[in-house]
């Protein structure tokens, strides 16, 4: 199953644990392919960055390394608008259309709320695991 996982599932999963940490381990395993984007490993570094994680520069790039190794990147250059509450979020959408996903695992509400975009459904972390993973 191809899912893109949203930035804030990585960091949760690769900081924190729980179900994050569930689907990222899944997806080490070959269980499920995950796919990003240019725009979310930028991203994904910028949140790395944040002093509230306190993290060194060599653990964000092991992280990075990390990500890069077991998560394949796709890009179409499609431009989407669809969240206008946090355009940010529509590089969520790009990707998954990009990676031809069925499923998008986020803890945004934006994104949550959509529910579903074109064929990808949205879920949660914990509704993901519940529902692909725990069988």
């Amino acid at each position: 199953m191809r899912i893109v996982c949203d930035t804030n599932v990585i960091v949760s999963g690769m900081l924190f644990g729980g179900h994050s940490r569930t689907i990222l381990a899944a997806v080490a395993q070959g269980r499920v392919e995950a796919f990003t984007s240019p725009a979310l490993l930028l991203e994904l570094r910028e949140v790395l960055q944040r002093r509230k994680f306190r993290l060194k520069p060599e653990q964000i790039d092991a992280v990075m390394e990390l990500v890069r190794e077991s998560i394949t990147c796709a890009d179409s250059g499609k431009v989407v608008s669809v969240i206008a509450d946090d355009p940010d979020d529509d590089r969520v959408l790009e990707a998954a259309h990009a990676a031809r996903a069925r499923v998008i695992v986020s803890g945004d509400s934006h994104l949550l709320s959509l529910g579903a975009w074109r064929s990808v459904t949205i879920l949660s972390p914990a509704d993901f695991v519940a529902v692909h993973l725990e069988q």
